[in-house]
């Protein structure tokens, strides 16, 4: 089998794909083949090494993957040989072959195509959970999304138009035909200031900021009273534009402003440490999000593909700021 490994921390350069032997699940894991993996800026974020709790070298990156049930483990129950599953691990998806716990997968309907499902595992469940239980967004409020053009921002603003939330996002200008076609306004983040623009609307109920560092004094600025900031990222410090000091002080930033009673608060979202608190919500969400996928009330923007063996390009089209939505590396067993 083919693996993708970051041998060291650093930048692409780090990645080798390798040749292994196929895993053997052990007691109470499923061993599943891989279709499609998730191309995500947190794979470069933990490559990178300079955000408190990345994983240790070796490791291979890889949020999310959808694949196939292939061989099962002694006292492993309720799944079944030849059955679709989905799953976020945030590391370890970018391999022909893997083994996982059981809880860890999800299954799903082997209809389903897996190149729209993997827009949905982790970038729609976390702007769900980030709507819906961390602002706790109604239809009529809105919301600054920052890189509104990728796959994280395309799946805000999808889900924002579906439930009548207003919003506003941050894009390249080559960008902004696409954030217009999820029903978000988009802010040339290049020469327009974002707060002036946010300003003259009164604030408003919800940014989400990946960028991190000393961005985020400028996010919470936005906020109307009993606004919130997310943070989820620091996009800024996996570049190299901010260093380790930066990041760490905006995160304490983030408590900071929460100590304060200026009827705003911020906080730091990781949605797989929340859904490994919450037993049993991931698989609820996913099958809702699929649900609404199917009845057409959602529209994944599935921007690119890539084969596995070229993960690194998929990443350095991810890095540069290339993707219009989501970025997918195949397996040969999808492609076959």
């Amino acid at each position: 089998m083919k693996r993708i490994i970051a041998e060291q921390s650093g930048g692409l350069e780090v990645l080798n794909l390798v040749e292994e032997e196929i895993p053997e699940p052990g007691p109470g894991e499923v061993r599943v083949k891989v279709l499609v993996s998730g191309v995500a800026f947190g794979d470069i974020l933990w490559m990178s090494g300079v955000v408190p709790g990345s994983p240790q070298p070796p490791f291979s990156p890889g949020y999310d993957f959808v694949g196939i049930v292939d061989k099962i483990g002694s006292d492993v129950t309720n799944i079944s040989i030849g059955q679709q599953v989905a799953a976020l691990v945030k590391t370890g998806g970018y391999a022909e072959y893997s083994c996982w716990p059981r809880d860890a997968l999800t299954i799903i309907n082997n209809a389903l195509d897996p190149t729209q499902v993997i827009c949905l595992t982790l970038n729609y469940t976390a702007a769900y959970c980030m709507i819906t239980r961390v602002g706790k967004l109604k239809a009529g409020q809105s919301v600054l999304v920052h890189g509104a053009g990728g796959g994280m921002g395309t799946a805000m603003l999808d889900l924002c138009r579906m439930m009548e939330i207003k919003t506003f996002g941050t894009a390249s200008k080559g960008k902004h035909s696409l954030v217009e076609e999820f029903g978000g306004i988009p802010i040339d983040y290049k020469n327009e200031d974002f707060v002036e623009v946010i300003s003259k609307e009164d604030g408003v109920d919800m940014v989400v900021d990946h960028i991190g560092g000393n961005h985020l004094a400028s996010s919470f600025s936005c906020l109307r009273p009993g606004g919130t900031l997310v943070s989820t990222s620091s996009y800024a410090a996996a570049l190299g534009q901010s260093g380790m000091m930066e990041t760490v002080s905006g995160l304490l930033r983030l408590q900071f402003w929460n100590l304060f009673p200026n009827n705003r608060s911020a906080q730091l979202f990781d949605v797989t440490p929340f859904y490994k608190k919450n037993p049993g919500l991931y698989s609820q969400d996913l099958a809702f999000l699929i649900a609404r996928l199917s009845a057409g009330d959602l529209k994944p923007a599935l921007d690119k593909t890539f084969p596995l063996e070229d993960g690194k390009l998929a990443l350095e089209y991810l890095r540069d700021g290339k993707a219009k939505g989501k970025v997918v590396l195949l397996t040969e067993a999808y492609q076959s």
